[in-house]
């Protein structure tokens, strides 16, 4: 995934150092999202004849740190370190390669030519980038690199000329909206220009971006009313004055010195500011003169929300940082005894048994005269919906369908008024899973969202939720937020079956069970010693198998992604029950097979399982029996 962060200092001087620092402070915010090269592009103090400063690009390919060596090297061999600017827009990207091989030309930002008229970072595809790039070779333009990005920079540069040589007047933002029609696909911008000195425009369509505010005073609204270009309703448009309105977003009072900044994650936000603004699809913000003000080309008809809310983030910086560990990730696995009593805190009353969710309580009489529920995810949220499908179905006495996200949309599978659907995303931003949220709205399906991203965009879509409250999660590998998820639906289930009397000792027992998670897990992580042991006998091998059945399977499932994930191993999780259907040709004494047998209803099959692997005579054999 890349990351997209900016910072732009509006009558606030800071010295180039300063704002260099602030830049790869925020690309190192944004190292766990996984990268391949990184880069940085800042005004280099020259003015140029319309009154903008030439704009300074440095790339370099490998992590943060190469990339904050070489920006050393430039700043003390050609650029002055101590230069103070009032204000100033430097945008910073770190990329992992989907168009091109990692390198220098490659990298983000991409530039409009070689003069750096214009400069843009992005994350997401354009699907169209083939078409757009034919068209402007036509017209002149030579690519120097292989991305899809560079077709957008380049075509913002084209609209500029064309309107630059019919000496008609345009802003930056309209430049800006008039190139994203021009595209299809996903895509998270950020945009700088020679041309509008201390301006800034983001836009955003299928991929996460959110803005942070900082400012001495008091800000002027607590939410910004968008501006529409065109309305789709035939409402006609009003011509308010500057003064008169209040679209834009700026400090109270004499002092209107602030600074924003650009992110694709609160993470690379919050140790600078806790005010933000989520952008949603289609929107376009434009920092001009101070004030933000957030555009959209048209009014659509179902359009639900006219304005932004201000959210103020409740993360702690703590809450980002390593710590002593060797990893996000290794951190967020030890902070699951945590985690689950964080999602269960307030829900579950373990004295007289009873489960409420706030979030879903509201529709509950509608879930409960449902056809089926159908549960719709990718990745790890998807195996979190596998975990918990037996135990739902037993619960709820409903059909439960379980979903890939890209697949479900692929199929164009029915969804009818009486079904109710649960979109599951950590971040809630999952583009598959928000596209497949859409498809089942339209329909007029009951959408609910689990995710642990307060103002997400599956959080502010779905018609209900659940917010599992596991805390940032910063390694991309899933961990506690798996965990949260499997307990929030847990407790859907819990829900669901209150009023069953058939059910009622049932329910005690899971109840009861949650209860003792958490230290249950703390005993797990005791083990911490004899696991590394075993990774040791394993990381070298070429292969693993992953089995289980029963409630165990999507632990398997998770299992094995982890390991490819994290090893670059290959990795399969096998139902246990299809051994013989074709799994079974590959056990041999070169293939290391892990088993996870619990004494459950499915037991004794397992058991069987194991003695059909042995007999191949495997040399690692790994049961862990619970």
């Amino acid at each position: 995934m890349c990351g997209i962060f900016a910072y732009l200092n509006f009558l606030t001087p800071c010295k180039r150092q300063k704002i260099i620092d602030i830049l790869v402070k925020g690309l190192k915010r944004l190292e766990y999202r996984g990268y391949d090269s990184a880069g940085i592009a800042v005004d280099d103090g020259n003015v140029i004849k319309d009154g903008g400063n030439a704009i300074r690009l440095i790339k370099k390919t490998g992590k943060v740190k190469i990339l904050q060596q070489e920006i050393e090297e430039v700043v003390a061999n050609e650029l002055d370190n101590d230069l103070e600017f009032t204000s100033h827009i430097g945008i910073a990207h770190t990329r992992w390669a989907t168009h091109g091989e990692p390198n220098a030309l490659n990298c983000h930002p991409q530039r409009s030519d070689t003069k750096n008229e214009f400069v843009v970072i992005h994350n997401g595809i354009i699907t169209n980038y083939k078409d757009i790039k034919l068209f402007l070779e036509k017209k002149g333009f030579v690519f120097e690199s292989e991305t899809d990005t560079e077709v957008i920079v380049k075509m913002i540069k084209h609209l500029f000329d064309v309107h630059q040589g019919n000496n008609e007047p345009i802003t930056f933002r309209e430049l800006v909206e008039n190139t994203i029609q021009q595209l299809e696909g996903a895509f998270a911008l950020v945009f700088k220009s020679q041309h509008f000195p201390a301006e800034c425009v983001a836009a955003r369509r299928g991929s996460p971006l959110l803005i942070g505010i900082k400012s001495l005073t008091k800000l002027s609204t607590d939410s910004i009313p968008i501006l529409y270009s065109t309305d789709q309703r035939g409402y006609g448009t009003q011509n308010i004055s500057r003064q008169e309105s209040m679209t834009e977003f700026e400090p109270v009072g004499p002092n209107k010195a602030a600074e924003f900044f650009f992110a694709s994650d609160a993470s690379a936000i919050i140790e600078h500011t806790n005010k933000v603004i989520f952008m949603e699809d289609n929107d376009v913000a434009a920092v001009r003169d101070g004030h933000l003000t957030i555009h959209r080309i048209e009014r659509s008809l179902d359009e639900d929300s006219t304005t932004r809310e201000v959210i103020t983030l409740k993360m702690e910086i703590q809450q980002i940082m390593k710590g002593n560990f060797s990893s996000f990730m290794q951190k967020e696995i030890f902070e699951q005894p945590e985690s689950v009593v964080n999602t269960m805190r307030g829900r579950i009353n373990f004295q007289t048994n009873r489960v409420m969710l706030g979030g879903v309580k509201q529709h509950m009489s509608e879930i409960r005269r449902c056809r089926r529920l159908l549960f719709i995810a990718c990745g790890t949220s998807y195996h979190s919906a596998v975990a918990t499908r037996q135990l739902l179905e037993e619960m709820t006495e409903l059909p439960v369908m379980v979903e890939l996200a890209s697949d479900f949309l692929d199929r164009t599978t029915p969804v009818f008024r009486d079904d109710v659907c649960f979109f599951i995303s950590q971040s809630g931003e999952t583009a598959d899973t928000l596209l497949a949220l859409r498809y089942c709205k339209t329909r007029g399906a009951l959408c609910l969202g689990i995710t642990n991203t307060v103002g997400s965009s599956i959080a502010r879509e779905t018609h209900c939720g659940v917010h599992i409250n596991a805390g940032p999660e910063i390694g991309v590998a899933s961990t506690k937020a798996y965990t949260s998820q499997f307990i929030s639906l847990v407790m859907f289930g819990l829900m669901m079956s209150e009023d069953r009397i058939s059910m009622q000792e049932r329910r005690k027992d899971i109840i009861q069970g949650l209860k003792k998670l958490p230290e249950q897990i703390k005993e797990v992580l005791k083990m911490d010693d004899q696991i590394h042991a075993m990774a040791q006998e394993l990381y070298q091998q070429k292969s693993l198998l992953v089995m289980g059945r029963g409630y165990n399977f999507a632990t398997c499932l998770e299992g094995a992604l982890k390991i490819k994930e994290l090893t670059y191993m290959h990795s399969e999780g096998i139902m246990a029950g299809e051994l013989k259907h074709g799994p079974l040709a590959l056990v041999d004494k070169a293939m290391p097979v892990m088993m996870i047998i619990t004494r459950d209803s499915v037991y004794t099959k397992c058991m069987n399982a194991l003695q059909q692997v042995k007999a191949r005579h495997v040399s690692h054999v790994f049961n862990y029996l619970f």
